[in-house]
């Protein structure tokens, strides 16, 4: 079962991919192949709302940066010689990419971590497990600043683009009057870099709202970091549209009782996002998101879904 499968990733974190999970209970629509949610616990949203506020998040939304992140974490982890039960710690593909949707943030993913599979010996402390809650702190932090900068270093390789449509989806917001804002889990240092790298200082500078993973005291799933953006902007939760990429992004979007469409990325296409209003491979060809289409509010689609499957269910 799920917990039997969870257990045997954190004994052997090289090969998870049998324990993805989403945030809430789920049942599998047979003859479309899908998989289907019951609407996540949030606050109402009132859809006729007159849109005034577009959020992105950062990664997975502007970048698709999950192998970015997960080559910073292993760099860490060797540079600093992390050893549990004997074994260098070393995230795969698979084991990433069920904590990237199971934990936001670095911090709160590495305490998770350490906390299921027990804290690790490294060339911190002489090669050994941290003592007290003082050396496992400062064990994170160092960890967590090694892993920016080599996520940073990586970015500034010039081989990364943004993501297709997300340029154009941006600059029609600021050319409707719309605010707009970025608010990610990651740690502000390398969402700046990130920005300044993919989307140009000039329209980093025309932000209205910009919060960081340090910037609130909880993290998504938690609606905080959205909450606060509207407070920041002056506007209504209800009247901001949020592009997520996964579960936990959805969850944080529609607690904070914001609409939200889902640009999934392969490691987050086959979750559920009950919820979302639409879920698209990308931003642009062929979903072709357009402000117009969001400030209209009545375009809901999933491009995951066979029309021609459903059809004869309809």
């Amino acid at each position: 079962d799920a917990q039997a499968q969870m257990a045997s990733a954190m004994r052997s974190f090289r090969t998870a991919g049998s324990a993805r999970q989403t945030l809430g209970p789920a049942h599998h629509n047979a003859h479309l192949g899908l998989r289907v949610a019951p609407p996540i616990r949030a606050r109402p949203v009132q859809t006729h709302a007159t849109m005034k506020a577009l959020i992105f998040d950062c990664d997975g939304v502007i970048l698709e940066s999950e192998e970015l992140h997960r080559k910073a974490y292993n760099k860490a982890w060797e540079n600093f010689d992390l050893i549990i039960d004997g074994k260098p710690v070393e995230w795969s593909e698979d084991f990433y990419d069920m904590i990237q949707n199971k934990v936001g943030g670095g911090k709160p993913k590495m305490r998770w971590f350490f906390g299921q599979v027990g804290w690790p010996a490294s060339n911190l402390f002489n090669n050994q497990v941290p003592a007290s809650e003082e050396e496992q702190n400062h064990l994170i932090d160092t960890l967590q600043a090694w892993k920016t900068k080599t996520y940073i270093e990586l970015i500034g390789s010039g081989e990364v683009d943004a993501r297709p449509g997300v340029l154009r989806l941006m600059d029609e917001a600021y050319a409707a009057g719309l605010k707009v804002a970025v608010c990610s889990a990651a740690t502000k240092d390398s969402v700046v870099f990130t920005l300044d790298a993919l989307l140009g200082p000039d329209r980093v500078k025309a932000l209205d709202c910009f919060l960081g993973g340090n910037d609130v005291a909880r993290l998504k799933p938690d609606p905080l970091i959205y909450v606060t953006a509207a407070e920041k902007m002056g506007v209504s939760p209800d009247s901001c549209v949020v592009i997520e990429d996964s579960m936990v992004g959805l969850a944080a979007a529609r607690g904070a009782g914001m609409r939200c469409v889902i640009t999934y990325t392969n490691s987050t296409k086959t979750q559920a996002f009950g919820g979302a209003e639409r879920i698209v491979t990308c931003l642009g060809f062929p979903a072709n998101v357009t402000v117009a289409e969001l400030m209209e509010g009545r375009t809901v689609q999933d491009d995951r879904v066979n029309l021609d499957e459903v059809a004869p269910f309809i």
